[in-house]
């Protein structure tokens, strides 16, 4: 997929990262490849929120930013949180961006090893090594994701202030996701007739979508923002809604790189305050939401989903 719409070239961060006359160490941050409108990788220079905020964060802290480049597989196996650690536990990077900051996914993981991602420069060898997994920590988050609908076809007008707001609407979801399982128990499986399930990971819910199979899809707000910079004709719309579970995105590092992480910390709260965060969003063609109390997520309980 190209990211069209306003890429964003940081020349600021690329500067510092090819020039200067110190020998300052490089701030190395992991960015997935193709996770527009957070950081996408393309020929015609690489675009993406998370990588504009990992130049800033690298400029606060007076380093180049030297970016390693990953791609993540999105498959039953894969795991986010596996991959960040053995990237970090590899040396690979000292941090990873645009990540979730919720407790499942920190600290010390389940496992003593795993594989690393395949990554820029990687060697059949890498392939194949496991690596032994650190602690993870978290930084401050940067930015809140949320949940939104998206109506297209015969509900495309329709208001929306609330999933009950669904009812006797035909709605989409990819099967196994947060949305699904959120869709499912609301008020004890009261839309369960009205949704049809798709296979993740295959490209199938837009164009679906937009033909009227269904007329209403619950999914992360930034991956609608994507579509609609590769689709600007698009009919569909955001409903404006935003589901109240969302999560905090930030950077996350190893837990014996504790004096990074508190520069880090110091750098993100600096750049909140001062508003330039959030003002790297729609330069990047992505809505922003400044962060949520609690910093990180706690484990989510079925509970939680129902009646929202």
């Amino acid at each position: 997929m190209i990211f069209r719409r306003a890429t964003l070239v940081l020349s600021t961060a690329l500067a510092l990262a090819t020039g200067g006359s110190r020998a300052v160490d490089a701030l190395k941050v992991c960015l997935n490849e193709d996770a527009p409108p957070y950081s996408l990788r393309h020929k015609s220079g690489s675009a993406g929120f998370d990588l504009a905020v990992a130049g800033v964060l690298a400029q606060r802290l007076g380093r180049p930013l030297e970016v390693k480049w990953f791609e993540s597989k999105l498959d039953e196996d894969s795991s986010g949180a596996l991959e960040a650690n053995a990237l970090l536990s590899d040396g690979r990077c000292q941090l990873v961006a645009g990540y979730p900051l919720t407790e499942d996914a920190l600290g010390r993981p389940g496992v003593e090893t795993a594989r690393l991602p395949d990554f820029d420069g990687a060697k059949p060898a890498d392939r194949r090594r496991r690596i032994t997994l650190g602690t993870l920590q978290a930084s401050k988050p940067y930015h809140f994701a949320p949940l939104t609908i998206v109506l297209g076809g015969a509900a495309a007008g329709k208001p929306i202030g609330g999933l009950g707001d669904l009812d006797g609407v035909n709605i989409g979801v990819e099967g196994g996701t947060l949305s699904d399982t959120i869709l499912m128990s609301f008020a004890d499986g009261r839309l369960i007739d009205r949704i049809t399930h798709l296979v993740p990971g295959r490209g199938q819910l837009w164009p679906a979508l937009e033909r009227g199979d269904f007329d209403a899809a619950l999914l992360p707000l930034h991956r609608f923002d994507a579509y609609r910079a590769e689709h600007p004709d698009t009919k569909l719309r955001a409903s404006g809604y935003l589901y109240p579970i969302g999560f905090n995105i930030g950077f996350v590092g190893l837990a014996s790189d504790a004096s990074l992480m508190a520069e880090v910390d110091a750098a993100l709260a600096a750049l909140l305050s001062s508003g330039e965060i959030g003002e790297l969003g729609p330069k990047a063609g992505m809505t922003y939401l400044p962060p949520r109390a609690p910093d990180v997520q706690k484990h989510l309980l079925l509970s939680d989903l129902k009646g929202k």
